[in-house]
């Protein structure tokens, strides 16, 4: 049997509600040579069944994978990470879809460059999109700020365009298998799992094309991992971007002074969040630990970073920053 050329791996937990949307996308790619999976990870509500009943009814294969227990978002990409046979991966959540075409696209880039990883940009799906959201920019939402269409081949343009656009999502990333290791996996029982694989995922491309083309539509609801509120998650978040500095300057040392003002700066977002956050669940919330865990993240005094806004000419955004700290 043919290898195929790409993986389209679906994780399935309480989606019943979205996966007619997202396989419809799906189906109406061109797909030959490609295989699709999608594992369910315990679902309580009638996703199996529903899962089950469109690949009964599909012209198309889709393989259908299942844990014996819940064990969340990350091991179930990891178990299909390890069941697939695709030269490419893409990790697509089963509650988005894709856009027409996007299959085609990435082949075609395939076809002809044959990058390590290629980057596409998605627009966000809400049931009521108002006048407020399209100013936002959520029609079309950048995951790359650099060269566009074309082979790359720096590594420091690819840590800060993509710590620039912050967006790190893993489904807007397809990568080629062989970057996948037996030492990169995603870490299981974590959430804000993108945020600790892309850098690590990124830091082994020796070769990415970015494309500026909506490809992903990235669903927007209630009751998602990233709309609920808990202390876990304040907790993941607060420690996702540890060890990433290190790693890319032990490699690339020659790291730019802008470039780690992006990712610091991704540090900083995630902070505020996280504080506005711990202030919605408790009142006068500590955020000694969470201030201590920042900086052990960004490598830079507070007197460098302070620098860093002043040069930029960022003074509101660096009292903002001090207000919300």
């Amino acid at each position: 049997m043919t290898r195929p050329w790409l993986s389209i791996l679906l994780p399935v937990y309480n989606v019943s509600a979205f996966l007619d949307e997202c396989f419809t996308s799906l189906f109406q790619q061109q797909l030959d040579g490609v295989e699709i999976i999608a594992i369910n990870d315990c679902s309580t509500d009638d996703s199996l069944t529903k899962l089950q009943a469109i690949a009964h009814a599909a012209s198309f294969p889709v393989t259908i994978l299942q844990h014996a227990q819940n064990r969340g978002l990350s091991a179930s990409r990891n178990t299909m990470l390890e069941a697939s046979q695709g030269e490419y991966l893409w990790f697509l959540d089963s509650d988005d879809a894709l856009h027409p075409n996007a299959v085609a696209e990435l082949r075609n880039i395939v076809s002809q460059h044959s990058p390590d990883l290629i980057l596409c940009d998605f627009n966000v799906w809400r049931t009521n999109s108002t006048l407020k959201h399209q100013l936002r920019g959520e029609n079309h939402k950048k995951t790359f700020t650099g060269p566009a269409a074309q082979l790359l081949s720096d590594p420091e343009a690819l840590f800060e365009g993509i710590y620039r656009a912050r967006n790190l999502h893993i489904w807007s990333k397809i990568s080629r298998r062989e970057l996948w290791g037996e030492d990169l996996r995603f870490p299981e029982g974590k959430v804000m799992e993108d945020m600790v694989i892309t850098p690590r995922l990124a830091l082994r491309a020796k070769t990415y094309f970015y494309q500026p083309q909506v490809w992903v539509a990235y669903r927007q609801r209630e009751g998602s991992i990233l709309s609920t509120l808990n202390i876990k998650k304040i907790e993941d978040m607060s420690t996702a971007c540890a060890g990433v500095l290190p790693l890319w300057l032990e490699k690339y040392p020659q790291l730019s002074s802008s470039a780690r003002f992006a990712f610091c700066y991704l540090c900083i977002k995630t902070h505020i969040v996280i504080t506005r956050d711990l202030r919605k669940l408790q009142k006068n919330p500590d955020l000694t630990i969470y201030r201590q865990r920042l900086f052990s993240h960004m490598h830079i005094s507070k007197a460098g970073l302070y620098w860093q806004y002043i040069k930029r000419g960022w003074i509101l955004r660096l009292i903002r920053f001090l207000f919300e700290h």
